[in-house]
């Protein structure tokens, strides 16, 4: 997840420039930086959705294309919750044929967005908003707002619910996804954790432990400083999909550091960002 091992890697690489100058410097030049743009894009539809869940409404962006139905995807955000950066990936993703809906993870506390263009994870202030935010929620509440999250999604008339429902999650959502594939087996039939943090842990709610309640496909980009904090991690997931017999894509991303998909991160990498989409895209295709 996001933190100092991260921070440290990028002052190295940015001596001489501030953290709160080059996060505002960074975040408002990725804003306005168009993605690549996606080949025969369908026109979308793009609305702010509140989804009813057992502990209150979840405020939720929710893109989808104009005309047709669609398979569904579940996108969680990293720590810094709902915000531009996810609106534009989310838009994307719809552009190239799903219906998706990208979540506020802190909806028991807050509307998103929970931070402005510029607040950085590692500013102190910052930290002081969003660690409360994030300590409410729980890999409990993780699967309860999945499965209030996956009916809204089957009862949209654009979603087609002959197909499977895929998840994506950066940063704290990759755990998220496991856990959601995990609550609801028979509709999430492809997950993707893009520099997910805490995959493996030693607790006894630990997401690999689950992979034997999961019927999907599962993609799981590793950053390369995540992967020499933990090397184990991925050899402990290998052999969990292994044993249940279940596809999964586990790769570290050389060169690529935590954040490094998401548009406004400090990390952002755009070719290795583009790997990683290029592969979920496929999988998509695939599986549901």
């Amino acid at each position: 997840m996001c933190d100092d091992f991260t921070e440290k890697d990028m002052d190295k690489r940015l001596r001489g420039i501030s953290r709160r100058h080059f996060n505002t410097l960074a975040a408002s030049t990725a804003l306005a930086i168009s993605l690549p743009k996606v080949a025969n894009a369908l026109s979308v539809n793009v609305s702010n959705v509140e989804v009813k869940t057992p502990d209150g409404t979840c405020d939720a962006l929710f893109v989808h294309p104009d005309v047709g139905t669609y398979p569904a995807v579940l996108m969680w955000p990293d720590i810094l919750g709902l915000r531009p950066a996810f609106s534009a990936m989310a838009t994307r993703l719809a552009e190239s044929g799903y219906a998706v809906l990208c979540v506020n993870p802190y909806f028991r506390d807050a509307r998103a967005p929970i931070v402005q263009v510029g607040e950085s994870f590692q500013d102190e202030s910052t930290r002081e908003k969003i660690m409360p935010m994030y300590r409410n929620i729980s890999a409990d509440t993780h699967q309860k707002d999945a499965k209030a999250l996956v009916r809204w999604l089957d009862d949209r008339p654009v979603v087609d619910t002959k197909r499977k429902i895929g998840t994506m999650g950066y940063c704290m959502g990759g755990p998220i996804i496991m856990r959601t594939a995990a609550a609801i087996p028979d509709r999430i039939g492809a997950a993707c954790s893009y520099h997910g943090g805490g995959l493996v842990t030693n607790e006894k709610d630990s997401p690999h432990l689950l992979i034997p309640k999961i019927k999907a496909k599962f993609l799981i980009a590793i950053a390369e400083n995540d992967n020499e904090r933990d090397p184990n991690a991925k050899r402990v997931l290998k052999d969990a999909f292994k044993k249940q017999q279940l596809e999964a894509q586990i790769e570290v991303y050389d060169g690529a550091m935590h954040g490094w998909c998401v548009l406004d991160s400090r990390a952002y990498n755009q070719k290795a960002a583009e790997r990683a989409w290029t592969r979920t895209l496929a999988l998509f295709e695939q599986a549901l």
